[in-house]
């Protein structure tokens, strides 16, 4: 099978197996990881050159680490060093310890038995750190503690693989002075890469730049993060931690973004291959052969490493919600385990039917980590941390004010600001918690409750009040509000904001004497700038933009009453086009000189 064959292959199995796990809510990781199965040499074997694949897809892992590292400023990782050295040098001793004393117990001797320990200690990062993305996790408490343990594990496992030699027969005829050369490498690439970094990145970057051609600079930016992780790879370093110091060096520049984007597509791509060859190298006729004992170990792993996790969390000072967070998503093993125990088969410290044994235990708990982070949001959260009981609403003070306004996040504050200059009392009501906390910090006075509840209302004083603005976000509510409000409160004034013309119809048909749509006003007074740059007299932009106002607001009248024809109002939409083309073909003043012939007259 060629190149080209493979490749359709694995877009295919994305294609068909990601958007359905996600569908039902497991993600994208183990869509992959399905699919990487089904095309695997176990099931289908569509695709058998599984080492070769695994070996070119950790550019993927290259490429998000180098990302996260564009993402993090070198102050900010300066803050993370005691999480970073910290809490990470306690996970993997932590979790070591214990794996490698039951591995012990389990038959291995003690050599052996350690660096299975120490393997296993180790989390993937890509699996990870990709969960808590799709998440939206990556800036919560767990987020960063999950980010910090594995940018030290990155840096564990040069010791790990440095001290191989040592374990081998005894470390005989291991001489420290190449140990010694070894460590000035080490210290003389990444010393070379940061000064590098620092003082040459940047001129490239901007020389390349200034060349204008865009497959140019993303051929440079992939340089850049291959050429670090290959730099390192030599001497024995990780290549992630190479291109994440990279992406650090450059998270000041002024082309970080460029670089992200540029990296993203290749980033996306190059990662799911990697989920998909870490599927395909499932070993299931080993799990099928002795399936209690794969299936144990995975299980004791998980378990183990999870415990380990949540206590650590705790005894670090995080809440118990976050700290179960962390143990659901860095309980399974790692890629570096697979190169730790690759390389102590290499040394003869590991016989090749351990080594599967604990390739397929760590393939399987990266497998099941997307399905215990699930497990934990939809069954142990919303057990363990039951929502908390708030109160129907806040008591109103003093609820003789001529305003309510419904809603105070970012529309309502500008209102209420406003009327609180004119000095004109108002009642600020908000339905979020959250955002009363906020509020109330900066010194704004707003009251807890759901303004659509009638006895809430009447306890802010809505009989006496004259005028209502409800500045509700949420569609529903809003439209839930004005009709509590219009039906027990018909003298009141009710002035309204839309999220767009659907909404507002609504609004105009419970009788709102005014409907702003929130984007309409700033949107047209940008197109009123658009035409003053583009040379038409500022007079005469303005009255196209009013002309434009008068003919919408006509046009969002007249479709009201059309609103649940979709034909015909498809239809009105078509002519209203054509109307105001017309409008201002016939009847639009003239647009003035352009900027050339001002300046000259």
């Amino acid at each position: 099978m060629n190149l080209l064959q493979e490749t359709a292959i694995f877009l295919a199995a994305a294609v068909v197996a990601v958007p359905l796990f996600r569908r039902f809510g497991f993600g994208s990781v183990l869509g992959y990881l399905a699919a990487g199965v089904v095309i695997g040499p176990d099931v289908l074997r569509l695709v058998t050159d599984v080492d070769n694949i695994l070996h070119f897809s950790e550019i993927g892992v290259v490429l998000l680490l180098f990302i996260i590292g564009l993402e993090l400023q070198p102050s900010r990782l300066w803050v993370l060093r005691h999480s970073v050295f910290g809490l990470g040098s306690i996970q993997v001793a932590a979790c070591g310890i214990p794996l490698g004393l039951a591995a012990w117990w389990l038959g291995l001797e003690p050599v052996p038995a350690g660096v299975v320990g120490a393997g296993l200690a180790l989390s993937s990062t890509a699996f990870v750190l990709q969960l808590l993305a799709e998440r939206g996790q990556m800036t919560t408490q767990q987020g960063r503690s999950a980010f910090a343990i594995l940018l030290f594990q990155d840096l564990a496992v040069l010791p790990l693989l440095a001290i191989m030699p040592l374990l081998e027969a005894g470390g005989m005829g291991v001489q420290p002075a190449v140990l010694a050369w070894d460590g000035v490498e080490v210290v003389g690439v990444l010393a070379a890469l940061v000064i590098g970094g620092h003082y040459l990145l940047r001129p490239v970057l901007r020389i390349v730049a200034h060349a204008r051609t865009s497959e140019i600079f993303t051929a440079t930016a992939l340089l850049v993060v291959i050429g670090s992780a290959v730099a390192v790879e030599t001497v024995g370093l990780s290549m992630g931690l190479g291109a994440f110091v990279a992406g650090v060096l450059l998270a000041d520049s002024e082309f970080r973004h460029e670089l992200e984007a540029n990296i993203e597509p290749f980033k996306g791509l190059l990662l799911g291959l990697f989920f998909i060859a870490v599927g395909m190298s499932a070993d299931l006729g080993l799990v099928a052969q002795y399936p209690l004992t794969v299936l144990g170990l995975a299980a004791g792993l998980l378990l183990v490493k999870g415990a380990v996790v949540y206590a650590i969390g705790r005894a670090w000072g995080m809440p118990g919600r976050a700290a179960r967070a962390l143990a659901m998503a860095l309980p399974q093993g790692g890629e570096f385990g697979f190169v730790l125990f690759s390389a102590a088969v290499a040394r003869g410290v590991l016989a090749d039917g351990t080594a599967d044994l604990l390739i397929a235990v760590v393939t399987l708990s990266m497998a099941a980590t997307p399905l215990l982070v699930v497990f934990n949001e939809r069954v142990l959260a919303p057990r363990l941390e039951p929502a908390p009981i708030l109160p129907p609403y806040d008591t109103v003070e003093d609820p003789v004010q001529p305003v309510i306004v419904a809603g105070f996040g970012r529309f309502g504050q500008i209102v209420g600001r406003l009327l609180r200059v004119a000095h004109i009392p108002f009642t600020a009501l908000e339905a979020n918690p959250s955002q009363v906390d906020f509020v109330r910090r900066f010194g704004s006075k707003v009251y807890y409750g759901d303004p659509s509840r009638l006895d809430l209302l009447r306890a802010a004083g809505i009989e006496r009040a004259q005028a209502f603005v409800l500045a509700i976000d949420d569609v529903e509510a809003s439209v839930r509000t004005a009709e509590v409000v219009r039906r027990h409160f018909p003298h009141i004034a009710l002035y309204a904001r839309a999220r767009n013309r659907q909404h507002a119809q609504r609004l105009m048909d419970l009788g709102a004497r005014a409907v702003v749509r929130e984007t309409f006003d700033s949107s047209l007074n940008l197109a009123e700038q658009v035409l003053t740059g583009l040379g038409w007299a500022p007079d005469d932009a303005r009255e196209a933009a009013r002309r434009f106002r008068g003919h919408d607001e006509r046009t969002l009248e007249r479709q009201r009453a059309l609103r649940h024809d979709e034909r015909a109002l498809i239809q009105s939409t078509r002519e209203a086009a054509q109307e105001l083309e017309q409008l201002f073909e016939m009847d639009s003043p003239p647009r003035g000189r352009d900027k050339a012939e001002r300046e000259e007259g």
